[in-house]
């Protein structure tokens, strides 16, 4: 009979190795397509600040340059509950972007609370978007707990 106490440690390695794995992949939807069918972002009221990225396509050079500023600071998005959606396909006639009657580049921070905070029509630098949020009273709460 084997001895336990190896087969507990290996398993327990596995799991932990499945949990590295699951973060790394929860990480990679901090910056994810926008259905089409998604008319309001009600779903990510209380919970997370979107970011929504509006283009005429996903080469846009607009979109790409927003995309990779915010790709740089991850970690800046996570400690915010910033999740980035992208809509690049105005064919598609996207709830969303139809209901804002976006032409062009777009982007809007939304708040925790569903409210637009900032719309611009050309890429926001990361330090400015982390210092409107972090001056937030619901930010400012975050920081203090």
């Amino acid at each position: 009979m084997p001895p336990i106490l190896p087969l507990i440690g290996l398993a327990l390695g596995a799991g932990a190795l499945l949990l590295a794995g699951g973060a790394r992949a929860r990480d990679g939807d901090l910056i994810r397509p926008l259905p089409a069918e998604t008319g309001d972002l009600s779903a990510y009221r209380w919970e997370k600040r979107p970011v929504v990225i509006f283009g005429a396509s996903a080469e846009d050079p607009d979109v790409r340059r927003q995309i990779e500023m915010l790709s740089a600071v991850r970690s800046g998005l996570r400690d915010r509950d910033i999740v980035v959606l992208t809509d690049t396909d105005p064919k598609a006639l996207g709830r969303l972007r139809t209901g804002l009657a976006l032409d062009g580049f777009a982007v809007l921070l939304v708040g925790k609370d569903g409210g637009v905070k900032l719309r611009e029509d050309h890429p926001v630098t990361p330090d400015r978007l982390f210092a409107l949020i972090d001056r937030m009273p619901m930010r400012q709460r975050e920081m203090t707990e």
